[in-house]
């Protein structure tokens, strides 16, 4: 594995940063952890995913009626994920540890492993977003082409179509196949998994046979094989998509930057708060609703520069730091809406799945 690192050196723009968003604390006399928003987002999800879940199994429906709950509770659970697992897994719900390993565990319950989980996105990918070659974020080479680096093979001509099914049966891939990849291999992508205590492999074992005990043989105990296929299908399509698309919306778009590494070491010329400036992208700011369901994921630049700080201070945060990009002359990359930031992101994969120009010697 290469080793990668930033020109920290003279670093002016985060340490300036840092100061402006720690007196913001300071003059509000606020916790960066979660407040009473986040409190009432996760008595209003949780709930409301096992009383969905209980009337799949409890109240029989027409196929029609079948798909839109079943539906609801993929997108349910895709919004604990944003809300809740989120802020928990990166140690910013609670400044109590126990509260954030707890409530960490909901990946668990949607089938995920937080433990793989917080090495994959907590350490690889807010280290090095859109470094091709360490980031297992845009590691879907050659199915997708996500960045110009990769190589091009002729069926991403047609990418920016078929992605969809892609991103729909993604959560599919990341429970029944990515995470057991990772764990049987003990590595993320070209990075080495940390060493797994007994508590780490025994979670990993007892989610995932709890997982197919309440989402696969508990459900066709009760309702039958034909009427789960049809819910379970439905509650993945719509939970792999929300999840892959809001995701993806901060930075495969056309409005960030990519940097590649190969087998040898690396010096990326910014310092790492500037990579992740301009590797990054907000989306739908001030947008309460999209803010509500996504846990403040629009705000991906402020998450990156802060990540333990809970999404709920993001909107206030977002302002000092496009402040701070104007005084560093620095791009602020942030779509207006999640329609635009949609349509860039579909652009993008379509000008990315054109043959490349072979340049002349």
């Amino acid at each position: 594995m290469p080793k990668v690192s930033f020109n920290n050196k003279n670093a002016l723009f985060f340490p300036s940063l840092k100061a402006s968003v720690e007196e913001y604390f300071r003059e509000n006399n606020l916790k960066k952890t979660g407040n009473t928003h986040l409190h009432v987002k996760t008595i209003v999800l949780i709930p409301a995913a096992i009383l969905l879940y209980i009337s799949l199994l409890a109240f029989p429906m027409h196929v029609l009626s079948l798909i839109l709950v079943s539906a609801l509770l993929g997108f349910t659970l895709a919004c604990i994920g944003f809300n809740v697992m989120h802020d928990a897994c990166h140690g910013s719900y609670s400044t109590k540890g126990w509260v954030n390993d707890a409530l960490g565990l909901t990946l668990n319950a949607l089938g995920g492993n937080a433990f793989i989980w917080k090495q994959k996105h907590n350490i690889i990918h807010h280290t090095y977003t859109n470094v091709d070659g360490l980031d297992d974020d845009i590691a879907k080479s050659p199915l997708m082409r996500q960045c110009s680096t990769q190589q091009w093979v002729p069926m991403h001509r047609l990418q920016h179509f078929y992605v969809v099914l892609v991103y729909g049966i993604s959560s599919f891939a990341w429970v029944f196949i990515m995470d057991f990849v990772k764990y049987l291999s003990s590595k993320v992508y070209r990075t080495p998994l940390q060493k797994m205590t007994f508590s780490d492999h025994f979670v990993f074992w007892m989610s995932k046979v709890l997982y197919v005990a309440f989402y696969i043989v508990l459900p066709i105990y009760v309702v039958g094989a034909q009427t789960w296929v049809i819910w379970f299908v439905s509650m993945h399509l719509v939970m792999g998509f929300t999840l892959a698309i809001v995701f993806q919306l901060a930075h495969v778009v056309e409005e960030t930057e990519f940097e590649a590494v190969g087998d040898d070491d690396m010096i990326i010329e910014n310092e790492w708060a500037i990579h992740q400036i301009k590797t990054t992208a907000n989306f739908s700011p001030g947008d309460k609703v999209v803010s509500w369901f996504v846990g403040g994921l629009n705000y991906q630049v402020e998450h990156h520069l802060f990540p333990r700080v809970s999404h709920v201070h993001y909107p206030a945060l977002s302002k000092i730091v496009e402040e701070k990009c104007r005084e560093f002359n620095l791009p602020y990359n942030s779509l207006p809406t999640m329609g635009a930031a949609v349509r860039s992101h579909f652009r993008f994969m379509r000008m990315l799945g054109m043959k490349p120009q072979v340049v002349p010697a």
